[in-house]
């Protein structure tokens, strides 16, 4: 299949066709071969993670491509006090609403869901606009929504908050990230030795696929975005090993039916006029600049930060912390590590008892691992492994 062919085979749609995805991984196999090393890319995204599982894509990879999810699950990397602070202002009395998977991610004693079993006030909504519906049917209360997710769900928050009739008692309490700054950490780090970044298409739909071109250039890598059907990774895949095989550090567009170069403009305009860019710690990553969105000045009277006092330290002292500080869920989500190499997986750490926030949500490595078993649908999970 030569790459007119993938790219017809794309703008056609036809998500699920047999032959187009024999073909795609016969193409795949023909340019693994023929590379005179193993390669490994990254995708960065919870929902490419769950797709190939969920298909079996890597049982059909090619043994010498190495396919490793980075740092893509919102939930897994909302750091710990970030958690902790949610759940000080659930004591305080606050009403807290977040999405479903944040109500069971482990903070540094506990989690929401834990508090909400004490007897505090928690909702999970499935909007930040239900949210909105929850503070105005409410006005006696302070209600906090406690906001995660990358580039999609800020824009949604950023709309919220340039409503001109929000409720006096809603709050925001920002855990956002922005993805591109965690690509350059794991772009940087000597040990990866990522040769190609498969990007987000959702994420791309916003930004944009022109924000990874300087990305790509200083960093000699050539990025894909891709949606998140089988036969999108499945090109995406393809077009990613043939860019690193030329050594064309550029940046390919395999999601046309909806990322453009620009993105969505007014949606962008949106999320800056709300957020600027600051540096803060990615849960068991590092501490990533310009990686966290938090209110500009202008919206101070709707930042949790400023409104509450949040005492962490009081809120820590004496209290035993919860075994989360022994689970590798940064090494796994930069891909020095894949869930089986750590000793909690599958014993301490399950599904129903996370440990670890990659064990919580559905777009988490180690809760997808766990869902699907590992054999055959992820292949041999040595294979999983930067370095070997």
């Amino acid at each position: 299949m030569n790459p007119a062919t993938i790219d017809a085979a794309v703008a056609q749609l036809k998500f699920r066709d047999p032959a187009t995805a024999k073909a795609l991984v016969g193409r795949l196999h023909e340019i693994v071969a023929s590379l005179p090393r193993k390669i490994s890319v990254m995708h960065v995204c919870g929902s490419h993670e769950q797709a190939i599982a969920k298909f079996g894509l890597r049982s059909v990879l090619p043994r010498d491509l190495n396919v490793i999810m980075g740092p893509g699950c919102p939930v897994c990397i909302t750091d710990m006090p970030e958690v902790d602070e949610a759940v000080v202002l659930a004591q305080q009395g606050a009403r807290i609403c977040t999405y479903g998977d944040m109500i069971r991610v482990p903070g540094t004693t506990r989690s929401l869901a834990q508090a909400q079993a004490e007897g505090a006030n928690v909702e999970v909504v499935y909007s930040v606009s239900q949210c909105l519906d929850i503070a105005r049917a409410h006005p006696d209360e302070e209600v906090v929504f406690f906001a995660t997710g990358f580039e999609t769900t800020a824009v949604a928050t950023a709309a919220v908050a340039l409503d001109a009739n929000v409720p006096r008692n809603l709050t925001i309490l920002s855990a956002h990230k922005y993805v591109p700054p965690a690509m350059e950490i794991v772009a940087r780090t000597p040990e990866t030795r990522i040769e190609g970044f498969l990007a987000a298409g959702h994420a791309a739909i916003i930004t944009g696929w022109g924000i990874f071109e300087a990305f790509a250039a200083e960093h000699r890598v050539p990025v894909v975005v891709a949606g998140f059907e089988p036969l999108d990774i499945l090109a995406g895949l393809v077009k990613l090993v043939e860019l690193a095989r030329d050594g064309r550090f550029e940046v390919a567009n395999m999601y046309p039916r909806c990322v453009t170069r620009e993105g969505n403009l007014r949606a962008q305009e949106q999320m800056w006029q709300v957020f600027e860019l600051r540096g803060g710690h990615w849960r068991g990553i590092a501490f990533v600049p310009d990686g966290n969105l938090v209110l500009r000045e202008a919206f101070a009277h709707l930042d949790a930060r400023r409104r509450f006092t949040i005492d962490l330290a009081s809120f820590y002292d004496g209290v035993p912390r919860s075994l989360t500080g022994q689970c590798i869920c940064g090494p796994i989500m930069t891909g020095l590590a894949a869930p089986t190499d750590c000793r909690l997986f599958g014993r301490e750490c399950l599904p129903e008892s996370p440990v670890g926030a990659c064990m919580v949500s559905s777009e988490g490595t180690c809760k997808i691992w766990h869902q699907y078993g590992g054999y055959p649908e992820l292949g041999d999970v040595r294979e999983h492994r930067v370095g070997d």
